[in-house]
């Protein structure tokens, strides 16, 4: 009996993709605060997340032979980076609010920390299984 190891691991390994990819552009975005006109970034997890497990990727098609190539290397693209709206916009044009994004950046490292807690315990889990206890 065949088993399908995607399906015994659910969405976690997608969430842990997706939270890594939004970690790092939290990550830059707390990195550039004083950067005048840097412009904070996201995404949107539970759309990313959906498109991570439907296999989808955010790239554009092409239409035309002559048309450029907008494919991701990643196998199910990275998600689309949205800009973040300015709470209180700075003199300088920068929109990043520190406080907001270490909130942000802790929510997610501690969603994180769950889903790779959970997959831990799901391979324990087969481990058990695979040696019959």
């Amino acid at each position: 009996m065949p088993i399908n190891f995607d399906s015994a691991l659910g969405i976690h390994a997608d969430a842990l993709r997706v939270r890594s990819q939004r970690a790092e552009l939290l990550a830059a975005n707390m990195a550039n605060a004083d950067t005048p006109n840097y412009k904070a970034r996201d995404i949107d997890f539970q759309s990313a997340l959906k498109m991570a497990t439907s296999g989808q990727s955010s790239s554009m098609k092409t239409t035309h032979s002559n048309h450029f190539s907008t494919a991701s290397t990643g196998p199910f693209g990275s998600p689309a980076v949205q800009y973040r709206t300015a709470m209180q916009p700075s003199l300088d044009g920068n929109t990043v609010d520190e406080q907001f994004e270490q909130s942000q950046f802790m929510q997610n490292s501690v969603q994180y920390q769950a889903s790779l807690n959970f997959l831990g315990a799901r391979f324990q889990g087969l481990l058990s299984a695979i040696r019959g206890e």
